[in-house]
């Protein structure tokens, strides 16, 4: 787990990176400038430059990301991977808003719960590929033995059993209304988990996400944003008119009496004085 320091620098990074690439600015151009601004008492400031000549290179830095483990989570890591595979629809921008989100939520009073459930529902509404997803989940450091084989057990059975049934016999409110269970499973749920869970069996899972934001103040998933065409559009259709007032131009000059055609030649050109180059 990295301290405090660390993880408020990462979020800080997140953000000015996502709000420069918006500007259309270049990623290597803005991981420069970035590297200066971030405070030096940091590893953040190394991990920068290490990224930057990997992205040179390589032309992206998942594969930096996940070289520098100790630093970045794997979970980290599996986001910025989906977001440059170019068989992919998962956005860049997308990821960075993720990642912000989430290293904000750590450097404030984080909960193992809250971390899986923010994990979870960002696979689940982006669409990533839910079995390494999870994986990465399971080995990030926030998470202690029992999650972790919990996570894998809920990677083995997702889509199979509902998430809700899953929280639901791991929390406090299943083992009080079911004292002669004799699993020795532990509980990694509390009670109002366990109910809210309950409430929302049989029913779309980004219910149950949005209640136990709303009732347990977890960090909210970004939506996925689409992508704004009108400029694109718009010089589209610039072009068309341009296009359609050039032809009009030589259909005027035909009704006038003929096109001059020896304008669209151009005049051969002339060797520069002094002889041959």
């Amino acid at each position: 787990m990295l301290p405090k320091e660390e993880l408020v620098e990462q979020a800080y990074f997140f953000k000015t990176l996502l709000e420069r690439i918006r500007q259309a600015m270049p990623i290597q151009d803005v991981l420069a400038s970035i590297e200066e601004e971030i405070l030096a008492t940091t590893n953040l400031p190394k991990a920068i430059a290490f990224l930057r000549s990997e992205l040179q290179s390589q032309g992206g830095f998942a594969k930096a990301m996940e070289r520098l483990g100790h630093y970045f989570t794997p979970f980290q890591t599996f986001v910025i991977k989906q977001a440059e595979d170019e068989r992919g629809k998962f956005d860049l921008r997308t990821g960075l808003e993720i990642l912000r989100r989430d290293v904000e939520y750590r450097a404030s009073i984080p909960s193992k719960q809250g971390v899986f459930l923010y994990q979870f529902e960002s696979l689940c509404r982006n669409r990533m590929h839910y079995d390494a997803g999870l994986g990465s989940m399971a080995a990030d450091p926030i998470f202690d033995q029992a999650w972790r084989n919990w996570i894998l057990t809920v990677r083995r059975q997702v889509g199979l059993v509902e998430l809700a049934d899953l929280i639901y016999v791991r929390s406090e409110h299943y083992r009080r209304d079911n004292q002669q269970d004799a699993t020795s499973k532990p509980v990694l749920f509390g009670e109002k988990e366990g109910r809210i869970a309950l409430a929302n069996r049989k029913k779309d899972p980004l219910l149950l996400f949005a209640a136990l934001q709303r009732q347990l103040g977890y960090p909210e998933v970004p939506r996925p944003r689409p992508v704004d065409q009108s400029h694109e559009k718009i010089d589209q259709m610039s072009r068309r008119i341009e296009r359609i007032e050039g032809r009009m131009k030589l259909l005027e000059e035909e009704a006038r009496g003929g096109i001059e055609i020896e304008r669209f030649f151009s005049a051969p050109e002339q060797p520069p004085p002094g002889g041959e180059m």
